[in-house]
C-alpha cells in the first residue's frame, strides 16, 4: 500500500499553473520520499515520462547534456537511452539526485524555454547547495520544501482515516472526543511519535506486522547516511556539526532545552557557531528554534541567536538517535516507551514533534523565557510563539507543551499579563481531551495539525 502524500496535490497545481513556464525543485531532506513522489506524478498525470538518477546514469546521458545546443538530438537520446517516447506537453522529465551532476541543473533554463516537457528536480538539499558553486543558478524554477510523513497521513496510511475524519469534527465542534476514541487516538499519535514519518521507516513497520526493531534498523540506516552527509558536506566545520548532531537529544533532555556550547566547546560561542547551525537548519535535518526578546513588536525583528534549541526534523529519528549507544533499540524497549513504563523524557518527544508539525505548516520556530533573578530561574517559558502573521493587526499565539496529565498554566498566565494586549489564541497541547478553560485552548496533539 503506497502512501498518500499531500504534497502530491501541490505539484499538481504547479503542473497546471506552470504549464511549463517553470520547473520544479523538490527541497527536503534524504529519505523522505521525494524520487518516490515525483515518479507517481509522472506515471499519473504525464502520457510518458523519464527518471534520470544521476547515481546511475550512463556515460552517454551525461555527455548528451553538452549537446544542449540541438535539443533534437537531446531529447532523441534520452528516448533511445531509456526506450520511452516524449510527447509534446505530455511528458515529464525528471532529474533525481541532481546535485551529482549540476550541469543538469544549469541547464533548465533552456529546457523550460524550448517548453515541450515538464521538468521536476529531485536531490539532497544541502548537496544541491553545496554544488552550485560554478553554476548558474536557473530562475525558472519554482521550489516547494517537502518534510517527513505528517501524522495524518500516517493516519491514512494504517486505515485510520475515519478515526482522522471523527477528530476534525470534533474540533470544528470544539466538543472532546468519545473517551475511548480520545485513547485510541492518542495510542496513534505515540506510535507515530516512536517510528516517525520517513516512508522507508513505515512501510518496513507495517509490512513487518508493526515490528519496531525493523523500524529502528530503517532510521538507524538513515541516521548513518546523515553522518555521512555532515562528513562530505559540510567541509570547514563538519566536526562542530557533528557535535552539535549528536548531542540534540541531551539538550532537549535539559530543562532549557537549549544549545549550551560550552558542554562542546570549552572556547564555543555562538559567533563561531552560526555556519554550523545554518548547516543544519539548510539541510532540514534539523529544525533551529530562536528565542524572541520582544514578542510585543514582531519575532523576527526580536530574535536572539545566542539561544536557540535544536530539534530533528523527524521524532522517530529523535528516538534511535537517543539511544545511539544500543546497537539496536529493540521492541520490548519501544513497547515500554510507548505504554509509558519506561523513565524517558517524552516531554523531549512532545516537543520535538510540535516543532516538526509547526515546520511542515511552513512556520518560522520562536519560544520565549524570562529569567527572575529573585528566584534565579525562568518564571516565564513559552515553549512555541505563532504570529497571525498581519502587517495590521500583528497578534502572537503562545504555546506550551505539556506530556504530563497533572500541569499549571502559571507561566501563560504571566505571559498574558505581560503580552495580554497582543495575545490571540493561548494553546496548551497536552495528552488529555479538548476543552476550553479561562479563554486557553487546551488540545491533545493529535488535534494539532487540525487545529493550526
Amino acid at each position: 500500500m503506497e502512501i498518500k502524500r499531500k504534497i502530491y496535490d501541490r505539484i499538481v497545481d504547479w503542473k497546471e499553473q506552470s504549464k511549463g513556464t517553470k520547473a520544479l525543485l523538490l527541497e527536503g531532506a534524504r529519505r523522505i520520499g521525494k524520487s518516490t513522489v515525483a515518479e507517481e506524478i509522472g506515471k499519473n498525470e504525464y502520457k510518458s515520462y523519464i527518471l534520470i538518477d544521476f547515481n546511475k546514469a550512463s556515460k552517454k546521458i551525461r555527455e548528451a547534456f553538452d549537446e544542449i545546443n540541438n535539443l533534437d538530438i537531446f531529447f532523441q537520446t534520452l528516448m533511445l537511452e531509456y526506450n520511452t517516447r516524449l510527447y509534446q506537453r505530455e511528458s515529464l522529465i525528471i532529474f533525481d539526485e541532481i546535485q551529482k551532476f549540476p550541469k543538469a541543473r544549469e541547464i533548465i533554463k533552456y529546457l523550460v524555454a524550448d517548453g515541450r516537457y515538464d521538468y521536476i528536480e529531485t536531490g539532497s538539499l544541502i548537496s544541491i547547495k553545496e554544488n552550485v558553486e560554478d553554476i548558474t543558478i536557473p530562475s525558472e524554477e519554482r521550489k516547494i520544501k517537502m518534510y517527513p510523513v505528517d501524522f495524518e497521513e500516517y493516519m491514512d496510511y494504517i486505515g485510520e482515516d475515519i478515526l482522522m475524519e471523527y477528530i476534525a469534527d470534533c474540533w470544528e465542534k470544539k466538543v472532546p472526543l468519545d473517551n475511548k476514541m480520545h485513547s485510541k487516538a492518542m495510542h496513534f499519535f505515540k506510535e507515530y511519535l516512536l517510528v516517525g514519518g520517513m516512508p522507508q521507516v513505515l512501510v518496513s513497520y507495517m509490512s513487518n506486522a508493526r515490528s519496531f526493531d525493523d523500524a529502528d534498523i530503517e532510521k538507524r540506516d538513515i541516521l548513518n547516511l546523515y553522518r555521512d552527509d555532515i562528513k562530505k558536506s559540510a567541509k570547514r566545520y563538519n566536526s562542530k556539526v557533528s557535535a552539535i548532531f549528536e548531542n540534540i537529544p541531551a539538550y532537549l533532555s535539559t530543562h532549557e532545552k537549549r544549545i549550551v556550547l560550552s558542554e562542546i566547546d570549552a572556547n564555543g560561542r555562538f559567533d563561531k557557531y552560526d555556519e554550523p547551525l545554518f548547516w543544519l537548519d539548510d539541510s532540514m535535518i534539523c529544525n533551529l528554534c530562536y528565542k524572541c526578546n520582544d514578542p510585543s513588536v514582531g519575532l523576527s525583528l526580536n530574535k536572539n541567536e545566542s539561544y536557540v534549541k535544536c530539534y530533528m526534523g523527524d521524532t522517530g529519528l529523535l528516538v534511535s538517535l537517543a539511544f545511539n549507544e544500543n546497537e539496536i533499540t529493540n521492541q520490548n524497549l519501544y513497547k515500554q516507551i510507548l505504554d509509558g513504563r519506561l523513565a524517558l523524557n517524552q516531554g523531549m518527544l512532545y516537543e520535538n514533534v510540535i516543532s516538526q508539525m509547526l515546520v511542515a505548516k511552513g512556520r518560522k520556530l520562536y519560544f520565549y523565557s524570562r529569567y527572575s533573578e529573585e528566584k534565579h530561574r525562568n518564571d516565564i517559558e513559552m515553549d512555541f510563539l505563532l504570529s497571525n502573521e498581519s502587517k495590521t493587526n500583528y497578534m502572537i499565539n503562545p504555546i506550551e507543551v505539556k506530556f504530563s496529565k497533572n500541569y499549571t498554566t502559571t507561566s501563560l498566565l504571566r505571559f498574558n499579563e505581560l503580552f495580554g494586549n497582543r495575545v490571540d489564541n493561548r494553546w496548551i497541547i497536552h495528552p488529555k481531551n479538548l476543552f476550553v478553560d479561562e479563554g486557553i485552548i487546551k488540545i491533545p496533539p493529535y488535534m494539532l495539525w487540525i487545529a493550526l
